[in-house]
């Protein structure tokens, strides 16, 4: 067995088989991007209300003396403005993301 038929499986693993995204490439692409950011919006407008609800649970826990209730207005404050930072950095994130993952070769 030659060295040459050993190395013969190794470059079809380092086939480039040449895929890169390319925008205008199917019909419908923009009503897909309307939808996301639909979405998003939408997920915006949640993330305010659940915002808005936990300040309301976490002041009256405090006032009312309710330390479970204060403990759970908390954690959804914290989860609600998480949330919104996801949501917000989604695009940046993916971008990042698929960035980093061009430069792998």
């Amino acid at each position: 067995m030659s060295l040459r038929s050993l190395a013969h499986p190794i470059v079809q693993l380092a086939y480039d088989p040449g895929v890169q995204p390319a925008a205008g490439g199917l019909p419908g692409l923009d009503v897909l991007k309307k939808v996301v950011d639909s979405i998003s919006l939408f997920g915006i407008i949640a993330v305010v209300g659940a915002l808005c609800v936990s300040g309301v649970v976490w002041a009256w826990g405090h006032h009312s003396g309710s330390h479970g209730a204060e403990a759970k207005g908390k954690q959804g404050a914290l989860v609600s403005t998480g949330c919104a930072l996801l949501i917000g950095a989604a695009n940046g994130i993916v971008l990042f993301a698929s960035t980093l993952g061009a430069q792998v070769h």
